[in-house]
């Protein structure tokens, strides 16, 4: 019998994957067999991609700001990523933003901004991506959502809609494109120590709360989220269609 976690000769883009979530994901792929593409915006892809070919797999980087995305640019990085590495199987939604402001005081901008990221750029690139699977009979786009996706948060609102937002994406692309042989899903992360949380974790108080809440007693680091990314991406989830897995660590369940 076959492993069936063994991503050997799959192609993956991972945005966002020069950084905290999307390095872990993109670098648990590789271990699993994956040659793998990944976006960045402001830092420097050059360590992802040594740690991507320091497993032998193929990597390529390519610089996105999903703040500004359209058709035509999310066209652009998927053929780049299919160019680059041969074929695309495997697309995570990861890149993502936050800000945190009371509701009453949030500028219609950084609204904006937060949903074009993290919904918007999904979307699209879901879309262009889809239309190579669809047509090839086969594909598993991962969407990055959060508990914030079943939650409203605090000082987060455009945050928790946007999550709220994808997963709703992710239920509703897999009812287009399960019968095609396309698998779409979501991963739910809990609080992990990136950038994103940073303001958080640096807060006594507030870093306690949280830390007080979690059963497991802590954050989640990045690379815990590969495991998820792993098995979805796999023949082992062959059946998974439009679920959302959680990684929180008990978050949800207190």
């Amino acid at each position: 019998m076959k492993d069936l976690f063994d991503l050997t000769g799959r192609k993956a883009l991972v945005t966002g994957g020069a950084t905290g979530i999307g390095e872990g994901i993109a670098l648990g792929l590789a271990a699993a067999g994956a040659d793998v593409a990944v976006t960045y915006r402001s830092h420097a892809p050059a360590g992802a991609t040594a740690k991507i070919e320091a497993y032998g797999r193929k990597a390529a980087a390519v610089q996105a700001d999903f703040a500004a995305m359209d058709e035509a640019a999310a066209e652009d990085i998927i053929g780049f990523a299919t160019e680059a590495l041969g074929g695309l199987d495997i697309l995570v939604n990861n890149a993502g933003t936050i800000h945190r402001q009371e509701a009453v005081a949030m500028p219609l901008e950084d609204w904006r901004r937060v949903l074009s990221v993290n919904l918007d750029s999904v979307w699209l690139l879901s879309q262009a991506a889809g239309r190579q699977m669809v047509a090839q009979g086969s594909g598993k786009i991962i969407i990055v959502a959060s508990v914030l996706g079943s939650q409203g948060g605090l000082r987060v609102p455009a945050y928790a809609c946007s999550k709220h937002a994808a997963i709703g994406l992710t239920r509703a692309l897999c009812n287009e494109w399960a019968g095609h042989g396309v698998n779409v899903n979501a991963i739910a992360p809990g609080y992990t120590a990136t950038d994103n949380t940073q303001a958080l974790r640096d807060d006594p108080e507030r870093s306690r709360a949280l830390l007080d809440r979690i059963p497991a007693g802590r954050f989640a680091e990045a690379s815990e989220m590969a495991g998820a990314a792993v098995f979805l991406a796999s023949d082992a989830a062959s059946y998974c269609h439009g679920s959302v897995l959680t990684v929180d660590g008990g978050w949800l369940a207190r």
